[in-house]
């Protein structure tokens, strides 16, 4: 049962910042981690992504904070670098009214001078990555001796992802009879044997996945060859008109080419994964959170801590090879109480996954089937291999914006004055065949035509 926040004996200036977010009521994780947080005692915390963790564990963590202390206090661990700037950024808008408390974010990637300068201004809260926590117990620029609590997000994720050596050599800088917090999409071997040897009687609580039906998120499935995907996502990206999208994939590879095929064909897209520099993938992620970017193609890790309110369709171009995947995949939409749609495309090769999918997660995922958007003949149209067809097929919807774009550079063309030399050859053509609206038409046709079957032969 979700209580308001103002039961919850918060203190003024943090129930004046939840106010100003727009927050009245908590979430179902949130109504039962955060009593037990004030108590003080270490608790598991399942629940998937989009449920609210970081406000579960963030505002009893802002309320713990000794103002007159200059010591760490709180320590919060995030798998990556995404999320723990994600993470800061929600406690920074906790703590709007609470000047006397700070909170830093330490991750790789950034710089380390930066880093140790703003160490030095004593930081209460720091949220970081593993590895460049590490890096600053070593250098003697962080002490986490004195910390009250300890967190772990995402614990599942920092196994995956090989930190388990990292977080016991962290978690052995710390006090022993410190607080401690794990937060996991799903409850592992390797999760239980953390929990039996870092943490004192911890109570468990679940948010089961039943929740992600409960939750604003409309499912839906299609059945889809790889080669008519492309096709799929550009349809319903075109009939639903999200404000901000994601898409998924499982390698960079992929994300490099399915975010290079949006954007020539007029959608506004970029690509993030791991193997960009960490400048550009901020780049990418502020114009996204920004709406400068409507579209982001992603890999799951590049992927971790996208916490945008305002993302109202998830797409999985390839479906996720790990089945909680799934839940944080979807996760990044309906949320803050909005709602959210997530689409999956499933090939023959992949439907084995999907079933694992829906057996774990116990979602009821709808077969996608509208007439209007007429998917059944337009995979026909595909398959006669048709230059024509698949041409009609790629260009509907997509017409007028690819004309645009076209007509920008002969614009500039034409402001540099470089098309000069085809003046006289264009003059005499049209004096014995043809009209200049003509001339201007087909030329037109004929380049958006080329450009087409360039991606045709990408993808078939």
């Amino acid at each position: 049962m979700n209580i308001k926040f103002k039961d919850l004996g918060l203190s003024k200036d943090l129930l004046k910042a939840i106010s100003i977010m727009g927050f009245k009521e908590t979430t179902p994780i949130q109504s039962k981690a955060i009593p037990e947080i004030l108590k003080g005692g270490d608790i598991i915390g399942l629940a998937a992504t989009g449920t609210g963790k970081t406000a579960a564990f963030g505002i009893p963590a802002i309320e713990k904070v000794d103002v007159d202390s200059k010591d760490v206090q709180i320590l919060v661990l995030c798998p990556t670098r995404e999320l723990a700037m994600q993470v800061a950024d929600e406690m920074n808008k906790f703590l709007k009214f609470k000047k006397e408390s700070s909170v830093l974010a330490v991750y790789g990637g950034q710089s380390i001078s930066r880093q140790i300068n703003a160490l030095r201004r004593k930081p209460q809260i720091i949220i970081g990555t593993p590895g460049r926590i590490l890096d600053h117990l070593e250098r003697g620029t962080l002490k986490i001796n004195k910390i009250k609590m300890l967190v772990l997000d995402e614990a599942d994720r920092m196994l995956d992802m090989g930190f388990r050596k990292d977080i016991k050599r962290i978690l052995s800088a710390t006090k022993k009879n410190r607080q401690t917090l794990l937060f996991s999409a799903t409850m592992s071997r390797e999760i239980l044997n953390l929990t039996r040897s870092y943490q004192k009687n911890p109570k468990t609580i679940k948010i089961d996945s039943n929740e992600l039906n409960k939750l604003s998120i409309e499912q839906f499935y299609l059945n889809s060859e790889p080669g008519y995907k492309i096709d799929f996502l550009m349809d319903l990206i075109n009939k639903y008109d999200p404000e901000l999208s994601i898409v998924f994939c499982n390698t960079k590879r992929k994300v490099d080419k399915i975010a290079k095929t949006l954007k020539q064909t007029g959608f506004s897209a970029a690509g993030i994964h791991g193997d960009m520099r960490q400048s550009k993938r901020d780049s990418i992620m502020n114009r996204f959170r920004k709406n400068k970017i409507k579209i982001l193609v992603a890999t799951d890790v590049a992927a971790r801590g996208i916490d945008v309110d305002n993302v109202q369709a998830v797409f999985n171009f390839e479906i996720p090879r790990e089945t909680d995947s799934y839940i944080h995949r979807i996760g990044r939409t309906g949320r803050a109480g909005k709602s959210g749609k997530a689409f999956s495309f499933v090939s023959k090769s992949e439907k084995r996954l999907f079933e694992k999918i829906i057996k774990y997660t116990k979602s009821h995922i709808k077969e996608y089937s509208n007439q209007k958007d007429n998917f059944s003949s337009r995979k026909k149209i595909v398959e006669k291999k048709n230059n024509k067809e698949k041409l009609e097929l790629n260009c509907d919807g997509h017409l007028e914006k690819k004309a645009n774009k076209v007509l920008k550079k002969v614009e500039k063309n034409i402001t540099k004055h470089e098309h000069a030399i085809y003046l006289e050859i264009a003059q005499n053509f049209i004096s014995k065949k043809c009209t200049h609206k003509d001339l201007s038409a087909a030329l037109l046709k004929i380049l958006i035509e080329e450009k087409n079957n360039k991606l045709f032969r990408k993808y078939n």
